[in-house]
């Protein structure tokens, strides 16, 4: 085994109904919803320009597109590693409700979409409490993937770097229409 297999299964082997039932919810894409509208809301009123909000929300919209499509639509066909809960040669791993998920598993696209909010919306708002919060719920979706078999570590990590510099990229063309700070606490609801 390797330590990327080492690392997974020992994630996946400390398991038990109650984990199972709140890592399944922590993976599922709808139960973070609220969260996003909140994220919304905040931009809404920090930048208080319904324009400069509706450009900056397709910015995460773009974002997270491009960085989904970069990792599940190229890297996922073209690498075409197995998933581990696909791979034979761990069978001890734990099943949580059957979930196999997709074939392949490099790169995990929670892991970058997650990521990409994350790290956009601290680039966007400065709020060190903020980032904070957004960082310990990109953890928790990174380790829920690990801990239902759906990624091993290094999907994860490459993940993470693909969803940070989507963010990167995406904020370097938006900061171009951004007031200079302390303007965007004006209002200004042009």
């Amino acid at each position: 085994m390797n330590i990327d297999a080492d690392i997974l299964l020992w994630i996946n082997g400390h398991h038990c109904a109650w984990l199972d039932s709140v890592m399944w919810w922590i993976s599922h894409p709808r139960t973070w919803l609220p969260l996003y509208v909140l994220l919304i809301g905040i931009v809404a009123y920090r930048f208080r320009s319904w324009k400069l909000a509706l450009l900056i929300i397709a910015g995460f919209i773009v974002a997270v597109g491009m960085s989904d499509i970069f990792c599940s639509g190229i890297l996922k066909p073209l690498v075409c590693r197995l998933r581990p809960t696909r791979e034979p040669a761990l069978d001890p791993l734990h099943l949580v409700n059957g979930y196999v998920g997709g074939r392949y598993g490099f790169c995990s696209s929670h892991a970058a979409n997650t990521m990409t909010i994350a790290t956009l919306f601290s680039l966007l708002c400065r709020n060190k409490y903020a980032t904070a919060g957004l960082m310990v719920w990109v953890a928790l979706n990174c380790y829920s993937r690990m801990y239902l078999g759906a990624h091993y570590p290094s999907d994860i990590i490459a993940g993470l770097l693909i969803g940070a510099l989507w963010a990167v990229l995406v904020f370097l063309v938006l900061r171009h229409w951004l007031p200079e700070d302390g303007e965007a606490t004006q209002r200004g609801g042009s």
